[in-house]
């Protein structure tokens, strides 16, 4: 890995590192009530009593994006884990099986994708109302799709390979070679997808928020947050400018840390340190 790889490696992890950390931790660093109402003290400026100032009902807005930090990172992590498992099977099953197998999945597929992915997230959330499990589910409902269609094409370049054709020979079942021979070799590009799809349900899930199709009224999230303070933009900017550079920083970090495992996992775009270029 060269030297501009390895320094967005480093970036990409402190940011998201800096959000991780700080997520698991909220309860413990949060400096206090995130839910306490305070009107006395409302849109403070950050000083020594307020690090990032405080809210229209005068809560402190830092503790506020600790706990808001969890819910991005249950929304994140939650959705991209639904996701994997159901996209890698799909496109395991129709790359493998092929024939009208192949032909029924993708066309459910293209069915989701010919959707804008953040309106059909709307509609769902619109339904389904507010709260975490439903936006994960809305996320997931078409987070699954580019995991399905990575891994057939995939699929379609490993299953003809010697190795894979050695193991039938052999005896070895369709599961069995799916999950030892296949599967393993198409693993990398999957970790890709996966860090790109946590920055993609991060960013998605403060949409919803914002709208108020998110978590529920009164719940630290960062999308609420911006909400919030909209109405009081140019009165009180620093209710709205701290959760968004948050957002901004998470989404950044995970997406160079996507970048960064592209290069690393991928033997063709792999540099070798010996050659210096």
């Amino acid at each position: 890995m060269n030297e501009f790889p390895r320094r967005v490696w480093i970036l990409g992890a402190l940011l998201a590192g800096g959000f991780l950390f700080p997520a698991l931790l909220a309860p413990w660093l949060a400096p206090a009530d995130p839910f306490a109402v305070n009107l006395a003290e409302a849109l403070t400026p950050p000083g020594a009593g307020f690090l990032l100032g405080s809210d229209a009902q005068g809560a402190d807005i830092l503790s506020r994006m600790l706990l808001g930090a969890r819910v991005s990172l249950v929304v994140g992590f939650a959705t991209v884990s639904i996701s994997a498992l159901l996209g890698v099977a799909v496109g395991l099953l129709s790359g493998y099986a092929g024939g009208w197998v192949e032909q029924l999945l993708m066309r459910i597929v293209d069915v989701l994708l010919a959707f804008p992915g953040i309106l059909l997230a709307i509609g769902l959330t619109a339904v389904l109302g507010p709260g975490l499990l439903n936006v994960v589910i809305a996320l997931s409902a078409l987070g699954w799709t580019g995991f399905a269609r990575l891994v057939r094409g995939q699929v379609l370049a490993v299953k003809s390979l010697d190795y894979v054709q050695a193991a039938r020979a052999l005896g070895a079942g369709d599961g069995r070679v799916m999950a030892l021979h296949i599967f393993p070799n198409i693993l990398a590009p999957v970790i890709v997808q996966a860090s790109f799809t946590i920055a993609g349900a991060i960013l998605a899930e403060a949409s919803l928020s914002f709208l108020g199709l998110g978590v529920p009224a009164g719940d630290p999230s960062w999308g609420a947050m911006l909400a919030e303070g909209k109405s009081v933009l140019l009165e009180a900017p620093h209710v709205s400018i701290f959760p968004g550079l948050a957002i901004m920083g998470v989404v950044l970090g995970f997406n160079l840390l996507g970048d960064a495992l592209n290069d690393f996992l991928d033997p063709k775009r792999r540099v070798s340190p010996a050659r210096g270029f």
